[in-house]
């Protein structure tokens, strides 16, 4: 059995992502933070079709939980590891930079930048010994590639990830895993149901909003081993909004 865990993976992308790496084979960890029905709905899903899947809730942003779930997951599976990591647990706290708070800065950082540091560094411990391969797919957005007024938090934090993903890549290329990351544009999930849809899809070429499946797909694609030989890219999914 190989294991993927995939964080933020209660809703959103995340759950698109864990559905679709559970119908590959995989045996899908489920983190989640505080919504613990919605994460059961997901493993249900999941069973449901034949698959399987666990829960391993913890803070992304905090080093000792992460540390603390990746221990007892270890130790009631002494004889595994995973060979799939999905950083997909992120936050938004949007405002414009003079009006932004300190808490609103570390917040969004502490997320999404430190928590793929804790998490990706953790699970190297297991990956690098071994010479099966692994694979590392961070959840990037257009933010940290083009920019977005109101997001400088969120902004630098996607593109901080963009740079540690290509520098990453090239550390563990010799032990064959890879390390990519995927960019998604305006995407229709929770995070994005509060934006102006109708005049946001006039800049963006393809008319509309993705759909998360469409970003799940292409981390599935870069989870597989046909993708072996993909380490170090940043893939862009936007409808052709930004290139």
């Amino acid at each position: 059995m190989k294991y993927a865990l995939v964080t933020g993976a209660s809703r959103g992308i995340g759950k698109a992502v864990a559905l679709r790496l559970a119908k590959r084979g995989f045996c899908t960890i489920i983190n989640y933070l505080n919504n613990h029905e919605a994460a059961e709905q997901v493993k249900r899903e999941i069973e449901q079709e034949g698959g399987y899947a666990e829960l391993l809730p913890f803070d992304a942003s905090q080093p000792q939980q992460i540390e603390a779930a990746i221990d007892q997951w270890e130790s009631a599976h002494p004889d595994e590891w995973i060979s799939i990591l999905v950083n997909n647990a992120g936050i938004r706290r949007d405002n414009v930079m003079f009006m932004m708070s300190n808490d609103d800065w570390h917040d969004v950082l502490d997320t999404n930048l430190n928590g793929f540091f804790y998490i990706t560094r953790r699970l190297l411990k297991h990956m690098m010994p071994r010479r099966h391969g692994g694979r590392i797919i961070n959840m990037a957005s257009l933010s940290g590639i083009k920019g977005m007024a109101g997001q400088v938090n969120y902004s630098a934090a996607k593109a901080a990830l963009i740079g540690a993903t290509k520098a990453l890549a090239q550390e563990v290329a010799p032990r064959n895993i890879t390390v990519n990351a995927v960019a998604p544009g305006f995407i229709a999930t929770d995070m994005t149901k509060e934006l102006p849809e109708d005049e946001l899809k006039k800049m963006i070429p393809a008319g509309r909003f993705g759909k998360a499946e469409e970003v799940a797909a292409l981390v599935d694609f870069l989870a597989s081993d046909e993708a072996a030989y993909i380490t170090g890219e940043v893939i862009n999914i936007n409808g052709g909004l930004y290139t």
